[in-house]
């Protein structure tokens, strides 16, 4: 999940308001009912006006960044036949934007009748009478899984970080681990995505057996436990999830320097298990 130094310009002026934004009905959210018709019938013309033109809409894809006419093209070549479209979050930063975060299920001439995964996160903004989007982060058929929403209280309000801390380090030192130090928050998607790929098949058992995982809630506005960020030398403005590895007798070993999981979604299985396998603890 970004942070407003690596988010467009438009959205960055928006960031501050994004972590208390309001929910929004997002299931009865007209305008991207009308993209999705326009996606479907393959109309040029109309998808293309629900793109924002001042200021230019920004496209993401991985760590590239597209105009408008890339996510159009996306949509429109080959033509999409069927689509189910999974509202993960709606929210209503502030009064004349909303941002969605969908899940879509997409089959294509090309697909051969199989549905291909997307996470959609969009950003619409209203302008005048009209509803545009002013930004898309798009991932295309991710290898990890994403989460159909964001409830799973990962970041308790009440947790205690300093605690946490330590009682991870004793169980540590009994059991020849080390400590994985997730910092984000409940608002981060990203954050999700990374908690589930820690409890998925592929991951479970290398984490579970060398590292005891301690969440850091950055809280609201990313300042809560700001002296476990300095301490463990988390770059918050590379983004969030962060992560850091410690000893059990609290000693940093390593702590991402460029937003490396950041954008979790995006990432693979095989590059947490590197990671992972990477730092764990030398066999005794």
């Amino acid at each position: 999940m970004k942070t407003a130094i690596k988010i467009p310009i438009v959205i960055a002026l928006l960031a501050a308001a994004w972590v208390q934004a309001a929910p929004v009905d997002a299931e009865n959210f007209e305008p991207f009912h009308q993209w999705m018709a326009a996606v479907l019938t393959n109309d040029a013309a109309a998808l293309k006006a629900f793109y924002s033109t001042k200021p230019p809409a920004k496209v993401r894809v991985k760590t590239a960044m597209h105009d408008a006419d890339a996510d159009i093209s996306f949509w429109l070549e080959p033509k999409v036949l069927t689509m189910k479209a999974e509202i993960v979050r709606g929210t209503l930063p502030k009064p004349g934007v909303t941002h969605l975060i969908l899940h879509l299920e997409v089959v294509t001439a090309a697909s051969g009748g199989q549905p291909v995964s997307i996470t959609d996160d969009q950003v619409w903004q209203q302008q005048g009478d009209q509803w545009r989007i002013v930004s898309v982060e798009r991932t295309d058929a991710p290898q990890l899984k994403q989460p159909s929403d964001m409830k799973k209280n990962i970041y308790p309000d009440t947790a205690d970080a300093h605690a946490d801390i330590k009682e991870a380090q004793e169980k540590a030192a009994k059991e020849n681990k080390r400590l994985i130090l997730v910092f984000g928050a409940n608002w981060c998607f990203d954050c999700h995505v990374l908690d589930m790929a820690f409890h998925s098949e592929a991951l479970a058992q290398v984490v579970d057996t060398n590292y005891e995982v301690v969440h850091v809630d950055l809280g609201p506005d990313e300042k809560k436990n700001a002296d476990l960020v300095k301490q463990y030398e988390v770059p918050l403005d590379k983004g969030i999830p962060a992560i850091a590895i410690a000893d059990s007798d609290g000693k940093l070993v390593v702590s991402q320097k460029n937003g490396e999981f950041e954008d979790a979604r995006q990432l693979t299985p095989e590059y947490l298990a590197e990671f992972l396998n990477k730092w764990k603890p030398a066999a005794q």
